[in-house]
């Protein structure tokens, strides 16, 4: 079966970041619970591919990772006209989000990218970067490499982390050739990413312990007495020592 397929190809993916990305994810385990230890917050930022949704507010998970998004609202509604003459980038506008965040140097960014090359992302880390804040990179490097950058800096996100994690997604994303079907099936980085970061998480925790802080873990909102939990608990502890 298809499918059979599919759980091997998956199998030989987690294998892939086990064998290759355990020094890898260590380190970033490593970088975030110093960091905290030293009041620093701890930011993400990715593409879309389930890292914001996995980590954030999640039973399970920690407190201190907080989603980093930002937008420009722009209301204008004149008739359409041709503006292929005029710059339209918005290459420069994430430094206005940092500078509107509560982003401070030393602090952690999480980002992801599985090509490495997404423009949002890219231009964050460059921002990021420059206000003296460490990057945590889980990305595709047999993707990122085989593409070019459309920042004007010419890098992509893995040039400018302190720790680079490998997805071990191939190249365009998906995995399994199907006779009939033009393009491959299956994504592989959203559940690799998942792997990766959790994996990450168990880190952090043992780093903190060892420290002898330990990090808010939420409970389930929806599970009796857990959302009371958090709101009483593990929020206000939060913001009071930023575990």
């Amino acid at each position: 079966m298809l499918m059979d397929r599919y759980w091997e190809e998956i199998s030989q993916l987690y294998d892939s970041v086990k064998t290759t990305q355990r020094e890898n994810i260590i380190k970033a385990g490593e970088l975030i619970a110093e960091a905290v230890d030293q009041g620093a917050c701890v930011h993400i930022h990715d593409s879309g591919h389930i890292i914001d949704s996995e980590l954030i507010y999640r039973g399970g998970g920690l407190i201190l990772y907080k989603p980093f998004k930002y937008n420009l609202d722009v209301t204008n509604p004149v008739r359409k006209r041709d503006r292929s003459d005029m710059d339209t980038s918005m290459e420069g506008l994430a430094a206005y989000a940092l500078r509107a965040s509560g982003a401070r140097p030393g602090d952690v960014f999480i980002m992801g990218s599985v090509s490495g090359r997404t423009f949002r992302v890219v231009d964050l880390a460059y921002e990021a970067k420059k206000l003296g804040m460490k990057i945590i990179v889980v990305t595709s490097m047999t993707y990122a490499t085989s593409v070019d950058s459309p920042h004007s800096s010419g890098q992509k996100l893995y040039e400018m982390a302190d720790v680079v994690i490998d997805n071990c997604a191939p190249a365009a994303e998906a995995m399994m050739e199907v006779e009939g079907i033009e393009a491959r099936l299956c994504a592989a980085s959203g559940l690799s990413a998942a792997f990766i970061l959790w994996s990450v998480t168990t880190v952090v925790v043992e780093e903190l312990m060892k420290r002898g802080k330990t990090p808010g873990v939420l409970k389930s909102a929806n599970f009796p007495g857990g959302n009371d939990y958090n709101k009483s608990y593990v929020e206000p502890r939060y913001e009071r020592e930023g575990l």
